[in-house]
């Protein structure tokens, strides 16, 4: 099993620094520049580009830009903070996104639990065609169109939850949020729990372990629960990231000062470390999680061998 996290290390890490140096390219064919001010003439925005090594062939820029990042220095804000680190501006919205997706990870994933196992255990029951018709509506509806319903109704119309962000009132903002962005994975992953778990209660060794008299929670937990879980698992792993991330348009609605917010901004004013940055942040950890998960499943299930492993 360590040569199999040896090489799958060393294959993240491949893939990371490929991801940096597409985004690194693809953001040189963006239009304009970080120095889009009208009052700034040609030679002054020239002199800018030197100051920043902007001037200097792409692949030395990429170059010096990686070495910088393995000591931690992710650049300076050209545009929205200029001069100031991004890694100062990551500090202070790295928490309020992580938060947000935290929270809407455990909502989304336990309330999809409860509902694809209700729906698996009451097949072709009016609970079964209530989980249904909610997974279907999660899915088919975007997060944003949710959160402007609840903003509009519970914030607006009832003022039972602040429409806006407000730090001195962090638990009361955060449930339309965490509310809007778990709702797709609790529709996905309540869809994948009762589809796997109708599966695992149709076979054989479950039926002889109902046949020796288990049943109840030790039934759910040790055998059903347990055997479907490597397809929710695969399907969740994704979804964590981006819930984790944050969503810019979720953000963006109830104003909140997380990665979402910043990258709208940064994208739109052409700050380039910015984007880089944050972006670096979503491949790194959407490639830890991947890696995490394919640990996962010799854990879950034995009887997964990968080469490499033991």
């Amino acid at each position: 099993m360590s040569k199999y996290l040896f090489k799958r290390i060393l294959i993240s890490l491949a893939t990371l620094l490929l991801i940096v140096f597409i985004l690194f390219i693809l953001l040189q064919f963006m239009p304009g520049s970080p120095f889009n001010d009208e009052r700034i003439t040609p030679e002054q925005r020239e002199l800018m580009n030197i100051r920043y090594g902007l001037d200097k062939p792409v692949l030395v820029q990429f170059v010096n830009y990686v070495k910088n990042m393995l000591t931690g220095d992710l650049g300076v804000s050209y545009s929205i903070s200029r001069d100031v680190p991004v890694t100062t501006l990551l500090q202070s919205r790295l928490p309020v996104s992580f938060e947000l997706g935290f929270w809407a990870v455990i909502v989304g994933t336990l309330s999809g639990l409860i509902f694809g196992t209700i729906a698996a255990f009451n097949q072709n029951s009016i609970w079964d065609t209530i989980s249904t018709l909610l997974s279907v509506i999660g899915v088919s509806v975007p997060s944003y169109v949710f959160a402007l319903g609840l903003s509009y109704y519970f914030g607006f119309q009832w003022r039972i939850f602040p429409i806006l962000f407000n730090l001195n009132d962090k638990a009361m903002s955060m449930v339309l949020p965490v509310i809007s962005l778990s709702l797709f994975t609790m529709a996905s992953i309540a869809r994948f729990t009762r589809t796997e778990m109708i599966e695992v209660l149709q076979s054989d060794y479950i039926q002889l372990a109902e046949s020796k008299g288990v049943t109840g929670s030790r039934l759910l937990f040790k055998h059903v629960l347990r055997n479907a879980s490597i397809p929710i698992l695969t399907v969740l792993a994704p979804l964590i990231v981006g819930l984790m991330t944050g969503s810019m348009v979720v953000e963006q609605i109830f104003s909140i000062p997380g990665l979402g917010q910043l990258l709208v901004q940064a994208i739109q004013s052409n700050d380039f470390n910015i984007v880089m940055g944050i972006s670096f942040i979503y491949s790194a950890l959407f490639i830890f999680v991947m890696l995490v998960v394919d640990i996962l499943y010799g854990i879950l299930d034995p009887r997964i061998r990968v080469t490499g492993g033991e």
